[in-house]
């Protein structure tokens, strides 16, 4: 009995000092502690100390897991939702999270970063970069195509307004 509260408290440290880089899910924290070498009954023990002392909540990991994504590094809900079921989130919990965002919106938010870098490429080339940016990021092609089609607009307004200056100016 003393072997096993040693090996608990082992297993215990090992997880929190685990946990003390970022969040993570009970199937990352599942996978860790048998990678390290500890038996089943362990790794469950562990896991019901960590979920009752609220170290690991999957909901609350899955929803800082997209907000930090949509602002680092926007991606679509497909993209999203695969992300999240490898990190073992139930795919119950992945549909309530995602459906409260829009791929529209996510696709205009992936490609505003990128814009002044793009600014000075010829219509063709702008074209390629949105579109390959947006499917390497998981939108379908009609949203991508929708995308490019609103930036290209609020593009053309932008010009139209910068030509209606220039003639107030003379």
């Amino acid at each position: 009995m003393l072997n096993e509260d040693k090996t608990i408290t082992r297993a215990l440290n090992m997880a929190l000092n685990y946990l003390s880089y970022q969040a993570r899910t009970i199937q990352e924290m599942q996978n860790y502690i048998k990678n390290k070498g500890f038996s089943e009954d362990i790794v469950e023990k562990i896991i019901e100390i960590l979920k009752d002392q609220n170290y690991l909540n999957d909901r609350k990991f899955a929803r800082q897991f997209v907000e930090t994504r949509i602002k680092t590094k926007a991606k679509s809900k497909f993209a999203l939702e695969y992300e999240l079921r490898q990190k073992g989130i139930k795919p119950c919990d992945i549909d309530d999270l995602l459906k409260e965002y829009d791929d529209q919106n996510l696709a205009l938010k992936a490609i505003h970063p990128k814009i002044k870098t793009w600014q000075n490429l010829d219509i063709d080339k702008l074209k390629k970069k949105i579109i390959n940016f947006l499917r390497y990021r998981g939108f379908n092609y009609d949203i991508c195509l929708s995308t490019l089609n609103l930036f290209l607009e609020s593009k053309l307004m932008e010009k139209e307004d910068d030509c209606e200056c220039a003639r107030q100016s003379w």
